[in-house]
């Protein structure tokens, strides 16, 4: 157990020095230890658990300065370190975003397979590491040129460099033509003039050795020297794992542009990072900037680029030079658009005929097509917005204790798959968070976490929820979907409880944005038939009440139309897409059956409730398990999905946010069935009591929340989940006010939710803004979804999702009703 230390924060100074001029020498490679005054103060605690069952040396874990409580001032000014019982863990402090401050820690644990490790962050000395990293670009000075050739002068490295306009390949100006990034296991150059390839520096000592290659010219570090050789022939390719764009037959390189601007960003003993930026890109019609920003870390082969366009581009291209003599290797493509895979080569394709192993890594989702040209394999990918992140290694068979065959090199590509999807799960308490989080539990501080909340969601996502609004959850622009109108409907609770003009202002913007005058849902397409696009027309309906506009009685009407022509399974569930024929999954009752009973209630005297009451009866006739009391996620009756059985239809596990969707659509379509409607009331208000008791034996008697799956407690990679647990507290607190579950019964373990969702999940910054943390960011079951244990661990753990974050908002309005008394 991770507990919450609670000595006062202690803040030491000291003086920092910073090399980083344009021209001017950049630092030593050997990083400069920086050394603090012996004593200690605690600033968190954090667990982090292993999710694979295979070990992982030397992972990369970032904590960013605002998750600790800590001010800019607060990290340039004072040293924190890591520690475990064993001692003190490798750490650095790095500028993760490039934008010339740190802001994150990054802490390099080995974890043995399953191990869950328990650290303490506090102020304190940084012991001596040894430099595993390093990034550089060295130009030439003293000398002159000569047309587009640099004659005489020396190598200095500098931290930031803007080739002149004469500048191009083989001009003699850049020590190895480029900015180089390695880590002890493998160095990459990238071309810094029109042909944009990725190079790669086969590395057999161990430690960094960038600094020693190219000193005496441009020749002897193809040949092979005691710290290695520059293993890849790039000819007319992208090299290894470059980028480009394709054009519908090959790639065309980032050639036809303005120039290029490196900056080292770090240049650690555990973290090494660089941007280039290709300033006017012209391609396809379009000009655009592009930025890169490279990363590596202490122990692995990968380096993470960070694509940033100054505006989107389809068909933007992945390549690794096509040779002989090789394997094609290609990682699964029948999997979650999360869950990343690889193109891949292998064989002897090293400059000096040894074996050699390349890749992109990359998330399924993003891939478009996987293709060919002349001179590259190609991966093609799909960028909604103006983001890609992708990941490229090279495996020398000569690297100190490398890799030496292909069964080796797909054995390790599939290891760092699992890494990069199943990330460490972690827990972070801070001294910052505690001090408000460990307050009375009052109706007044109940209400204060909602608000906090939206206050802040006002300024990371509602604020941008309108038709031409930017989601940034899914990088893409903002649609009429499930997630928009959940968190609106959070934002209207909160708002009736605590008028905010503020909030009234989002919602109304929404509403007025994506319908028109004539009440069409812009973005809506009926003929789709996914019962997703049902549920913000619940803000639709409240907009409606409140304004009287006929639009939006129109759009709701859209809306109702689809549902009378929705197909439904035989006994009369709604399918919950037409692309998902024959499927009821939990996520649809609450998707739909709100909506249908509050549009039935204001528009057809009630006509459609025993429609709406249906619904959750065929759902507990084939989705509760008899022996937990617990639902399963989905069924198929055609019984034809990877997930479901065979027998049964019924997919295999217990998923929290699922169940979390049933919950509040129980207490939801409620709100909108006469008192005096007994008959229909009268199964929802068993199903509430059956689910309530059924629920409180799943609760975790520690912290008061729920697992990602329910009924795995202690299972290795399973967590604690904040959008489930959230949903649950809502069910419960409103359930009570309702009257549908007894106070004296239930109010202990609403209170006791409530507190874990604050004590587990919520993290307070220093610019007053909160996050919520832990939460899945999506688990369906369509295609390329399994349904297996290890699918649902493996979906991104994400914070600040709506479908959490309204969830939290509405349990704070109903737990602030619930206290008031």
């Amino acid at each position: 157990m991770i507990y919450v230390l609670k000595r006062p924060l202690l803040i030491f100074c000291l003086t920092l020095s910073f090399l980083a001029a344009c021209g001017k020498p950049a630092p030593a490679p050997e990083q400069q230890v920086r050394v603090v005054p012996p004593e200690e103060a605690a600033i968190a605690s954090l667990s982090i658990h292993n999710p694979s069952d295979f070990a992982r040396a030397r992972e990369a874990i970032y904590v960013s300065a605002a998750d600790l409580g800590l001010t800019e001032s607060q990290v340039q000014h004072s040293a924190f370190i890591a520690t475990s019982t064993k001692g003190q863990l490798p750490s650095q402090w790095i500028d993760r975003n490039a934008d010339g401050q740190k802001d994150t820690l990054l802490i390099s644990p080995t974890l043995s397979a399953g191990e869950t490790l328990a650290l303490q962050i506090t102020a304190g000395t940084t012991a001596e590491q040894p430099k595993q990293t390093q990034a550089e670009i060295s130009q030439k000075t003293g000398g002159q040129w000569q047309d587009k050739k640099y004659i005489g002068g020396s190598f200095a490295n500098v931290s930031h460099l803007t080739p002149p306009s004469q500048y191009t390949d083989h001009s003699e100006f850049i020590r190895y033509e480029g900015p180089g990034i390695e880590s002890d296991k493998v160095g990459y150059r990238i071309y810094l003039d029109w042909r944009n390839g990725f190079d790669i520096f086969g590395n057999k000592t161990g430690q960094p050795i960038l600094h020693q290659v190219g000193l005496d010219g441009y020749q002897s570090y193809h040949e092979p020297a005691d710290w290695g050789m520059d293993v890849l022939k790039v000819g007319k390719a992208v090299g290894a794992g470059g980028f480009g764009y394709w054009n519908g037959s090959q790639v065309e390189r980032v050639s036809k542009l303005d120039g290029h601007t490196v900056n080292i960003i770090e240049n650690g003993a555990l973290y090494s990072a660089l941007t280039i930026d290709y300033k006017n890109w012209q391609i396809a019609g379009k000009t655009l900037d592009i930025r890169a920003h490279l990363s590596m870390t202490a122990g692995s082969r990968l380096l993470q680029n960070r694509l940033t366009l100054s505006q989107p581009l389809d068909n933007l291209a992945l390549g690794i030079v096509k040779l002989p003599d090789t394997q094609l290797l290609t990682g699964t493509l029948e999997s979650s658009g999360h869950t990343y895979t690889y193109l891949a080569t292998y064989g002897k394709q090293s400059l000096d005929g040894a074996n050699l192993g390349m890749a992109i890594l990359f998330k399924r989702g993003k891939l478009k097509e996987l293709t060919t040209d002349e001179h590259n394999h190609v991966a093609v990918m799909n960028v909604s917005g103006q983001h890609l992140d992708y990941y490229l290694l090279g495996a020398w068979q000569h690297e100190l204790n490398g890799i030496t065959n292909e069964q080796q090199f797909v054995e390790y590509l599939q290891q760092e798959v699992e890494r990069l999807t199943l990330t460490p799960r972690l827990s972070l308490k801070t001294v910052f968070t505690t001090t408000q989080t460990n307050q009375p539990l009052t109706s007044e501080r109940a209400l204060y976490w909602s608000q906090q909340l939206a206050n802040s969601e006002l300024n990371r996502q509602a604020g941008q929820y309108y038709l031409g609004g930017w989601d940034t959850e899914r990088d893409r622009p903002v649609a009429f979907e499930y997630t928009t109108g959940l968190l609106l409907q959070a934002f209207d609770d909160l708002n009736k409880y605590a008028a905010d003009p503020a909030y009234q202002a989002v919602i109304n913007k929404m509403a007025d944005t994506f319908v028109t005058e004539d009440g069409t849902i812009q973005s809506y397409d009926a003929s789709k038939f996914n019962i997703d696009s049902i549920n913000s027309g619940n803000l639709l309906l409240r907009v409606f009440e409140q304004t009287k506009e006929p639009k939006y009685q129109l759009a709701t009407q859209a809306l109702r139309e689809q549902l009378k022509h929705h197909p439904k399974t035989s006994n009369g569930a709604f399918w919950h897409k037409k692309i998902y024929p024959h499927q009821l999954w939990l996520d649809g009752v609450y998707m739909g059956m709100p909506f249908l009973a509050y549009y039935s209630s204001l528009f057809e005297q009630g006509a459609s409730l025993e429609q709406a009451v249906h619904e959750f009866v065929v759902t507990r006739e084939q989705l509760r398990d008899d022996k937990t009391g617990l639902y399963f996620h989905a069924w198929d009756e055609s019984r034809q999905m990877d997930w479901a059985d065979k027998e049964t239809g019924r997919s295999a596990y217990f998923w929290g946010r699922a169940i979390g969707w049933l919950a509040m659509a129980l207490v939801d379509v409620l709100d909108y069935i006469p008192a005096d409607n007994t008959e229909l009331r009268q199964p929802l208000l068993n199903m509430v009591t059956e689910l309530a008791a059924d629920l409180a034996r799943y609760q975790d008697a520690e912290t008061g929340v729920w697992y990602q799956i329910m009924d795995k407690a202690g299972e290795r990679g399973n967590y604690l989940e904040s959008s489930g647990s959230s949903m649950f507290v809502y069910f419960y607190a409103k359930a009570i006010n309702k009257g549908y579950l007894p106070k004296e019964q239930y109010l202990t373990i609403s209170k006791k939710a409530w507190q874990g969702l604050l004590n587990e999940f919520v993290l307070m910054h220093p610019d007053g803004s909160i996050s919520l943390t832990n939460m899945v960011q999506v688990a369906g079951l369509g295609a390329g979804r399994d349904g297996s244990y290890h699918y649902y661990m493996s979906e991104p753990i994400y914070r600040n999702d709506s479908k959490g974050t309204g969830p939290f908002i509405m349990a704070g309005v109903q737990m602030a009703q619930l206290l008031k008394d």
